[in-house]
């Protein structure tokens, strides 16, 4: 037998260090809470229904916005051909990409453009499937006004000749 012996815990002994366990453990759950009350009261500082969406909707809105196609008619009513393409075309028609005939390719564009501009721009607005590629209505861009679409399709005409 070793001369170490514990001694024997008392019940007060017990019921103070349970004490002094608890509360460390109560001050942090009343300062969490406190913190979370504090957050909802400066969140929320009016009881107005619609100033509390407005709030929701400014903190869910996204960090950026990505605007294609946003070519506008210049002072003269005209738009900008160039534009529109660099803005939303030149993703496919630079790349090849869906099958698209690259602006520029001659051979591509030459037994398109024998079609006639009408032809073109009937595909180009309405969109068309054809045997190496799909093109889909208004480059997939549904804001493009017609003259937009058209005047995309003068410029790669423009490139393509």
């Amino acid at each position: 037998m070793s001369g170490h012996e514990m001694e024997k815990t008392t019940v007060s002994q017990f019921l103070i260090a349970l004490v002094g366990a608890l509360i460390p453990v109560l001050i942090a759950a009343f300062l969490i809470f406190k913190l979370v009350m504090g957050i909802q009261a400066t969140h929320v500082a009016s009881n107005d229904p619609k100033a509390a969406e407005a709030e929701i909707a400014q903190r869910l809105k996204p960090v950026g916005e990505v605007a294609i196609g946003e070519a506008k008619p210049e002072a003269g009513g005209v738009v900008d051909g160039k534009k529109v393409y660099e803005g939303l075309c030149q993703a496919c028609h630079g790349t090849g990409a869906a099958g698209a005939p690259k602006a520029g390719d001659k051979g591509a564009w030459g037994p398109r453009i024998a079609q006639g501009k009408d032809t073109l721009f009937k595909h180009a607005i309405g969109g068309f499937t054809g045997k190496s590629g799909t093109m889909p209505a208004k480059g997939g861009n549904p804001a493009l006004s017609d003259a937009e679409v058209k005047a995309a399709v003068e410029h790669m005409i423009g490139l393509s000749k």
